[in-house]
């Protein structure tokens, strides 16, 4: 974690001092909010060609319902998350969660991999109508590092989607980015999506 975010943190804190007793640290809601991880907006995602993004607000909580092949993964109580759409079929969502410690985020991003790598057998397995493949799409070089995924679902009735995933991290603090579509792997923006994920993890702090 780099220590821009310790240096804003300390500058948003006044520690007060009262006949010669320390306070309890006042947070004002400004700093509050600076504090807080930030999203991406809209433009920040992948070009759309047919249509503009369109972004709704940050709430408490996961999803409902819950995301494509992380949601079991997620911790409620210390998530938050965005939805965008398209005019068309086109949509995603960021979910963040803030963890009590670096260790702890840590594992929570290990989790959310391997529940992006385990997707497709896991949905072959629930559903004997589906077949998936999964992509690894690699690592994106910022912060603490994050990974892209893609996930591919064939319905004998609905025809296919598609899926990308990211996981990042920075310091105590992980954000998924879920991109998905109708359609296959053929002509997805991968390296758009890997530019939206590298924005999503420094924009956090």
């Amino acid at each position: 974690m780099t220590h821009r975010v310790r240096l804003r943190r300390a500058a948003a804190i006044a520690l007060t001092v009262v006949g010669g007793v320390a306070a309890a640290p006042a947070v004002t809601p400004a700093a509050a909010a600076a504090a807080a991880p930030a999203f991406l907006d809209p433009a920040q995602l992948p070009p759309h060609p047919g249509s503009a993004w369109y972004g709704g607000p940050v709430t408490g909580g996961v999803p409902d319902p819950l995301p494509f092949c992380v949601g079991a993964a997620l911790p409620g109580a210390t998530s938050q998350h965005r939805d965008f759409w398209t005019e068309l079929d086109t949509n995603a969502e960021q979910i963040t969660v803030v963890e009590r410690d670096e260790a702890r985020a840590k594992t929570l991003a290990t989790l959310l991999n391997n529940a992006i790598r385990q997707c497709a057998d896991r949905v072959e397995q629930e559903d004997p109508d589906v077949t998936a493949e999964w992509r690894d799409y690699g690592r994106v070089d910022v912060e603490e590092g994050a990974r892209v995924h893609g996930v591919r679902t064939t319905h004998a009735w609905t025809g296919n989607d598609v899926h990308l995933f990211s996981v990042g991290r920075d310091g105590r603090t992980v954000t998924v980015v879920h991109w998905a579509q109708m359609g296959t792997f053929d002509g997805i923006p991968v390296q758009g999506f890997r530019k939206t994920t590298r924005t999503a993890v420094n924009k956090l702090y």
